[in-house]
This record gives C-alpha cells, structure tokens and sequence, in this order.
C-alpha cells in the first residue's frame, strides 16, 4: 500500500524523513546550556514541572560543564562508539527552556552549533511562552541557510492539567505560538505527554482532534513515567490512586488507536519515552528501548491493518 508519506512504514516517521531530506542518517546531539524555565526560578513559580527531572534523560556526554563545543565533539564520539556513524548532526538543545535568555545570548549559542564540523542544523527545544517575535524572527534567518526546528512542550491540550504540573502556561497560548511560528515559516514541533494525573483515557483520546489542527511539522508522544526526584514521584507515593499509569500493553494498543486518528501530514519522531529504570518511583516497562517499542506498534499495525490517519478527519 502507498502511503502519503512516501514510503512503506505505517506511520508518517521521522528518520525517514531526514533520511529523504538529506539523502543520509542524520544524527541528533544533545547539549545542556544552562538555562532554566520561568516555572523555575521564581518568575511564574518554583520547582518547575511537576513530573521533570533532566537526568533523568541527558545523555552522559551532556553536561553543562563543559563549552557547547566540547559537549559536540563527544556526543559525536558517543555516538560513533554507540550507534552507526553519521556524517551529518543536528545540534539538540534539549534540558529546559532553550530560548529563555536575551537574543544576544541566544545569537552566541545557536551560531557556535552551527559553526562546528558537520552540523547541519539545530533543534531547539522550549516553552511557548518563551518565544517572542524577535526570537522567531531570527529563527527565520537561520532557517534559510540551516535546518531549524523549534519545538514546544505542550503536554496537554487541557489547562486544568497543566496548573496541576506546574507548567504555569495556558494551551491558548501554545496555540498562538505554535501558529505563530508556522506564520514564520518555521518547522514547528510539540510535544505531548499521556497519563497525566486528572485526565482519563477518553479525554487523552478525544485530545486528537485539537491536536489535529495545529500546523505542525513534527509530534513527539511520551507516557508518563514517575521519576525519582520529583515532586510528581512524592504525590504519587501519596496517592498512587490520582494516576492511571498504562502497561506496556495498555499503551501499545492505546497509542496505535490515537495514530489511527492522528493528522497523516504530522511527522512522529517517537511513541514513547525512556527512563532508565534506577530512576523510576513507579511502574516501569524495564529496559524497554525505543526500537523494541516501534517494533511492537508497527507489528500490532500490520495485524489491525492499520495506519497513521486511517480515521481521520478533518
């Protein structure tokens, strides 16, 4: 079957994607810069969101210590040593909120990425209300000569929830943002976590379809995973009752459902997230990678016969 995305795979997947866009396996580096969130250091709050925890996810070459260069250099070692050897990276500015400081810093950081060896572009990764025009007005520039890729953490489309998570922001205004973004011109990305305390499997469900109409180039989908450290994992211990935390199997057939009804023009770069298990305070799926998590959704599509937007409407 053809699929409108060009290729084979039932869902719209993202390192084909850049596989076709560059004609090559890109690689993604991720870099910590230092900076901090506005739910964070006391400007809307303190804490930051409920359920974050950054070590929990920074690679151990990620490390704020060290000069943005140096961080490069030895992810691009890690994953020469890890994975298969890519010729062209994208620099990923990924722990916290990565536009959240003048633009003259943000000039520094961004162009030094840029200026190594073998970057191709950059991903910055942030809060929609952490943006501004003059910010997404330099984006613009950057994209004409580099790949640029600005992505939100929305999390939920429901502001109940996100005042429950601390996130201190509204779905209206990722909303404006992410909009305001695709008016620049920018491949604009969100994501999205399922299992929120307060917010039933209906709701995450019926969330499709205002996900839906966004313009978006690319989604990113986690379920929630209660890790150590965080204010999240001391309300669970309290009252594991407020959580409906999905099984492995529970979420395969919960997520290919959602993909089901899921935009097809929408670019997934992944299902699920990865936790260590030594840094879980809840259940956990054990060191169930990413690839063995596709695997399982793409083989549960081909016995369903199913495929990204089979269901969709718009």
């Amino acid at each position: 079957m053809s699929y409108p995305w060009g290729h084979k795979r039932r869902y719209n997947a993202y390192a084909l994607y850049f596989r076709n866009l560059f004609g090559e396996r890109v690689q993604k580096i991720s870099v910590d810069a230092g900076f901090t969130c506005p739910n964070r250091d006391g400007t809307l709050a303190h804490g930051g969101c409920t359920y974050c925890n950054n070590n929990a996810f920074n690679p151990s070459y990620c490390d704020p210590a060290n000069s943005i260069e140096q961080q490069i250099l030895d992810g691009i070692e890690f994953h020469k040593v890890r994975y298969r050897r890519a010729n062209k990276y994208l620099v990923y500015y990924q722990p916290y909120s990565n536009t959240y400081a003048p633009l003259s810093h943000l000039i520094k950081l961004y162009e030094t990425a840029l200026s190594q060896p073998g970057v191709a572009g950059l991903v910055i990764g942030t809060r929609p209300d952490c943006v501004d025009n003059e910010i997404l007005d330099y984006l613009k520039q950057l994209s004409e000569n580099h790949f640029i890729v600005i992505e939100y953490g929305v999390e939920s489309i429901y502001d109940k929830t996100l005042e429950r998570i601390n996130r201190k922001h509204t779905f209206k205004q990722s909303e404006e943002i992410i909009r305001k973004s695709e008016e620049y011109g920018l491949n604009t990305g969100a994501h999205f976590i399922f299992g929120l305390p307060g917010e039933s499997r209906d709701m995450m469900m019926e969330s499709v379809h205002t996900i839906n109409r966004l313009p978006l180039n690319s989604i990113k989908f986690h379920q929630l995973q209660i890790v150590e450290g965080t204010v999240m994992a001391s309300d669970y211990a309290a009252h594991p009752e407020h959580y409906d935390l999905f099984s492995f199997d529970e979420y395969i057939d919960f997520i290919i459902r959602f993909t089901e009804r899921l935009n097809p023009a929408f670019i997934i770069e992944r299902f699920a997230g990865e936790v260590p298990p030594r840094f879980l305070a809840g259940p956990g799926w054990g060191n169930v990678r990413n690839d063995r998590i596709n695997i399982a959704i793409e083989k549960e599509m081909e016995n369903r016969d199913t495929w990204q937007g089979k269901f969709f409407r718009d």
